[in-house]
């Protein structure tokens, strides 16, 4: 029915609309690297803005740590006991910036965010998971029929930068809200 199209249509507008307006994206989500090595967390802003700010959420002093800010110059402040040896921003643009994190140990596992202001808020990326461990899992082989199998893939996701579970839930619960109060008026001037 007309009713069921329009509110199929509010929805997928609301709800795709919401993820494609998301202001950052931050890859990859997980990185799990040795002791001593190095790696890089990527942020990328929707539009120019005049820098990013890095944090580490410390799961054993339960409190977020300012790294750095990196201005669209290339510029950085750090944070107060924030090694300039350790931390770096690496390929700074208006719109794209790499926290390089060297020498890395036990002590650097933690939850990373880019941030950027907007509006006097900070809004915080998807958060990248480092883990750091002295020796990294062996990866095993497969072996079927004396060959060996492709290793897997990951299959791209439908909508780039997709929206967490966190999003998703209030994003869906505020449209049932929207749906059910439109479904009175619509049925109101259809009469």
């Amino acid at each position: 029915s007309n009713e069921t199209k329009i509110h199929s249509y509010v929805f997928l507008t609301l709800s795709v609309g919401f993820c494609t307006n998301l202001h950052l994206t931050q890859t990859p989500d997980h990185i799990l690297a040795q002791t001593n090595s190095s790696t890089d967390i990527l942020c990328q802003t929707r539009r120019e803005h005049t820098g990013v700010y890095w944090y580490r959420w410390s799961p054993e002093r339960r409190q977020f740590e300012f790294l750095l800010f990196s201005n669209s110059l290339g510029k950085s402040t750090y944070g107060s006991n924030v090694s300039q040896e350790k931390f770096s921003v690496r390929g700074s643009s208006s719109q794209s910036y790499s926290l390089h994190i060297g020498q890395l140990h036990a002590s650097d596992t933690g939850m990373y965010y880019c941030s950027i202001s907007q509006s006097s808020e900070l809004v915080l990326g998807s958060g990248t998971r480092l883990s750091v461990a002295a020796l990294l899992p062996a990866h095993p082989t497969l072996h079927h029929l004396g060959r060996r199998c492709p290793a897997p893939h990951r299959v791209p996701p439908l909508f780039p930068g997709a929206c967490s579970p966190l999003v998703w839930v209030p994003l869906a619960a505020g449209a049932l809200i929207l749906l059910l109060s439109v479904v009175p008026t619509a049925l109101r001037f259809h009469r």
